[in-house]
C-alpha cells in the first residue's frame, strides 16, 4: 500500500505571494482571484502597476499582448518583484500563440528571466519572471 499523496500547495503558496505585496493582475480569471482570495492574504491591490509593484500576473494570449505588458510592467517592478505569466495550455482550447519558450524569449529583452513554473489550473500554466541579479 503506497502512502497517501502530499496534499498541493494552495495557488497562492505556489505564485509566491506573501502579506504586504503590492500586486496587479491583468485579466485573471474570476475563479483564479476567488482561489486567491480564499487565502485572505493581506496584499495591497494598484489600479495601475505605474505605482510600483511587487508582483504581477498577467493572462494573456498572443506575444504581442504578451511583449506589451513586460514592456510597461518591468519599470513599474520593484528589483525584487515578481511576474507571473499566464497562457492557455492545449487543453484549455483557447487560441495561442504563446508557448514556454515564447514566454522566456519575451522576457529576456527586458533583463527577465524564469525562475520557475507552475500550473494554475486545467487551462491555464504560468512561468515566473524576475530581473536578472546582475540588473537589480
Amino acid at each position: 500500500m503506497q502512502p497517501p499523496a502530499a496534499p498541493a500547495l494552495p495557488l497562492v503558496k505556489r505564485l509566491t505571494l506573501r502579506d504586504g505585496m503590492r500586486v496587479w493582475f491583468h485579466a485573471m480569471p474570476e475563479h483564479v482571484i476567488d482561489e486567491i482570495d480564499e487565502y485572505a492574504l493581506e496584499l495591497f491591490f494598484v489600479a495601475d502597476p505605474a505605482q510600483g509593484i511587487d508582483a504581477a500576473h498577467i493572462f494573456v494570449t498572443h506575444q504581442s499582448e504578451l511583449a506589451e505588458q513586460l514592456a510597461a510592467l518591468r519599470s513599474a517592478l520593484s528589483p525584487e518583484g515578481q511576474i507571473w505569466v499566464s497562457w492557455p495550455c492545449g487543453a484549455a482550447g483557447i487560441a495561442t500563440d504563446i508557448t514556454e519558450d515564447a514566454v522566456r524569449a519575451a522576457g529576456e529583452p527586458h533583463g527577465l528571466i524564469a525562475t520557475k513554473g507552475c500550473a494554475i489550473d486545467a487551462d491555464w500554466a504560468a512561468l515566473k519572471l524576475v530581473i536578472r541579479k546582475e540588473l537589480r
